[in-house]
């Protein structure tokens, strides 16, 4: 059996995971929120009343810059988890609860929830997937991309890909919609109507877009009441980092050698789905954000399953799925190296199309 041919459903998939690991339990879920959220303030405070704000300091902020970031990627995790409608059968209390858990992060709520969905709509598609879509090898940009590698070296050109991927990336695809689905062409998630927001989007779109300046004048009066530095060390330096982990998740959970994408002749949605590979995270990072990156070939069968369910259900998607389950042991920055160094997918015939090694 193979992604080619699918010889199982999702059917048949979820008579295999016991039904009870599908029931919400909000008061778990908050508990999980008052972790992530206790953590990170607890770090905060113990930053804003121990590190001087020296430059003598530097490696300390940076240092708490990415243990913060790191565990507030947990707040950004279960707002995630809202938007697929995980925490509660009452879907008006996701969205109440994932803009509280979104909008400080500066993730445009309604927005990214409606891209999201998307993505998970279209994974691995060729050209309607969303975000870190590949490039074609023979494309323009493909051979920009390759000429890039020839020039630069393999481990430069990795590295390359890696700064984008981990600084620039988030912020560039909010914007202009960079590594988003071909066949939208630019698109934005703050200006609507384009190809990603119909015009019904209109009203979520600005209330997410509220949302993050009333965030954004929050930080600017607490800019004014102290000093950029401040606000630099305790808040700009873990954001970026948790803009870091999840472009990385997200990139690492569908980029790979042996990973196909499939084009509109061959593309169904549980095979773009089983294209999810789970990655090999350090432990207490994992733990930190709610298993997202060693669970999340079911979440993307199943995107409302709660988080605190997930690792239990995986043992029985692997064992239903066989071949089909995609698990890289590999430390994770052995593969995101190896993910990054590749530049773009090649056909491979009937509807198939996959990276082109080295």
């Amino acid at each position: 059996m193979s992604k080619q041919d699918l010889e199982i459903t999702v059917g048949q998939i979820r008579k295999a995971i016991p039904q009870h690991l599908f029931k919400k339990n909000e008061l778990r879920f908050l508990v999980s929120v008052g972790q992530a959220v206790s953590c990170t303030l607890l770090l905060t405070y113990l930053a804003y009343n121990y590190i001087p704000l020296t430059w003598l300091a530097l490696p300390i902020w940076v240092a708490y810059a990415f243990l913060t970031g790191t565990v507030a990627t947990g707040i950004w995790v279960l707002g995630h988890e809202c938007g697929h409608f995980a925490f509660s059968d009452i879907k008006w209390l996701n969205d109440v609860l994932g803009f509280i858990l979104h909008e400080p992060l500066l993730v445009p709520y309604y927005s990214w929830q409606h891209s999201h969905a998307l993505h998970h709509a279209k994974t691995n598609h060729l050209t309607e997937g969303e975000t870190h879509n590949p490039v074609i090898l023979d494309s323009k940009m493909g051979k920009i991309y390759s000429k890039m590698k020839d020039i630069l070296g393999v481990e430069s050109f990795a590295c390359v890909q890696i700064f984008n991927i981990a600084v620039l990336g988030w912020p560039l695809y909010l914007l202009l919609g960079v590594t988003g689905g071909s066949a939208r062409g630019f698109t934005s998630h703050f200006i609507v109507p384009n190809k990603l927001f119909p015009p019904k989007m209109l009203a979520k779109v600005t209330a997410s877009n509220i949302g993050l300046c009333l965030v954004i004048y929050g930080l600017y009066k607490w800019y004014q009441a102290t000093s950029f530095a401040e606000v630099m060390a305790l808040y700009l330096g873990p954001y970026l980092v948790v803009n870091m982990w999840l472009t990385i998740i997200t990139f690492l959970q569908h980029t790979d050698a042996d990973v196909p994408h499939y084009d509109e002749t061959a593309w169904t949605w549980l095979k773009g789905a089983l294209c999810t590979i789970d990655r090999n995270y350090p432990l207490w990072i994992d733990a930190l954000q709610f298993e997202i990156g060693t669970t999340h070939v079911v979440h993307h069968v199943f995107s409302e399953l709660p988080h605190y369910n997930a690792r239990e259900a995986n043992v029985y998607v692997k064992q239903v799925i066989g071949d089909l389950y995609n698990q890289d042991a590999k430390k994770l920055w052995t593969s995101l190296y190896n993910s990054a160094s590749l530049v773009g997918v090649e056909h491979k015939g009937n509807g198939i199309w996959k990276f082109a090694k080295a």
